[in-house]
């Protein structure tokens, strides 16, 4: 594979790129192994990929790789990729068990991490470790305090209605001074902004539920509520961008109806109205380019197929095009 500049956007001001691992056994052939996942921590490492992400999912339509472990088994191969949980789910995990595994990966990493957490889109996911959805936001809120508490040394003992941190010490604890930051994901909600102004480090927005002009409404909200609490902006990363490049309109639009359409139980019609980068070259780079003049600054890329040829294809042909802001 032939190297490429670090896909930094166009003239290297542009937005930051990361790579999601394949964690989804997108076309059938059964679940991604180590070796393949190797390579592709590798192949974004060499194409100059500033981030490596994975998602989280207990259940799925489709077989879901362990998204932590995934992160665990690709710590040599990513090289100084930031690793990313995008996102983690404490709630349904529980904000204990997260906590020691996010504090190994960080440590084991050498500080390599970044933790996205959230409280989930599917009540599938609460079903099967038994917890009621309806409450997942008061939950959420807490495990994101209980988390915090934990991953930072010497903090004051989180308790609250669900969880608490007494008498817990995390050790070994995460090598990240202060522990590793913790963004918020909101596909733009008024109340999920809150969220994200009240309790993160930054905010991680998805790609495929926004299009530029929402996004930048979203930003713009939040950087207000920021500012009516004293508080600067916060960093953002728009994750879950389903990707696909393709040499003619007709097969990136077949890329969109028969995977991505059926895979995420989205009508093709509501997918091509998102603005994501599932096109020609041009038609990904002006997209892109549409979200980093919103106020994007990091942006992370999902292949739906030919994962690896897809990271380079991106890479040289799309990422040096997609334009810097102003």
């Amino acid at each position: 594979m032939a190297p490429a500049t670090p896909p930094t956007g166009a003239a290297g001001r542009g937005p930051e790129f990361g790579a999601h691992l394949p964690l989804i056994d997108i076309s059938g052939a059964g679940a991604v192994d180590l070796a393949a996942l190797q390579e592709y921590a590798r192949a974004a490492a060499s194409l100059g990929y500033r981030y490596l992400s994975a998602n989280d999912h207990m259940v799925f339509s489709r077989p879901w790789l362990d998204g932590p472990t995934a992160l665990a088994a690709v710590l040599e191969a990513s090289a100084d990729l930031t690793l990313t949980t995008s996102v983690s789910l404490p709630a349904v995990r529980g904000p204990v068990p997260l906590a020691k595994t996010l504090a190994a990966i960080d440590r084991l990493s050498g500080g390599r991490l970044l933790v996205g957490l959230g409280p989930g889109s599917s009540e599938r996911d609460y079903a099967a470790v038994g917890l009621p959805a309806e409450r997942r936001w008061e939950r959420f809120e807490e495990s994101v305090a209980a988390l915090r508490a934990l991953l930072t040394q010497d903090a004051e003992p989180f308790t609250g209605d669900y969880y608490s941190t007494e008498d817990v010490r995390l050790e070994p604890a995460p090598l990240t001074p202060g522990g590793p930051p913790l963004w918020i994901g909101s596909w733009g909600s008024r109340p999920g902004l809150r969220r994200v102004a009240r309790l993160a480090d930054g905010w991680l927005a998805s790609g495929y539920n926004t299009t530029p002009q929402r996004f930048g409404a979203s930003r713009e909200y939040l950087e207000r509520q920021l500012a009516s609490g004293g508080q600067t902006a916060l960093p953002n990363a728009l994750v879950t961008l389903w990707l696909y490049v393709a040499d003619n309109p007709n097969d990136a639009d077949r890329v969109l109806a028969d995977v991505l359409a059926p895979m995420i139980r989205r009508p093709v019609e509501e997918l091509r109205a998102m603005w994501l980068p599932v096109g020609t070259p041009e038609v990904c780079a002006e997209r892109l380019s549409a979200f980093a003049a919103a106020g994007a600054e990091r942006m992370f890329v999902w292949p739906l197929a030919d994962d690896l040829h897809q990271l380079e294809r991106f890479a040289l042909e799309v990422a040096p095009h997609v334009a810097a802001p102003g």
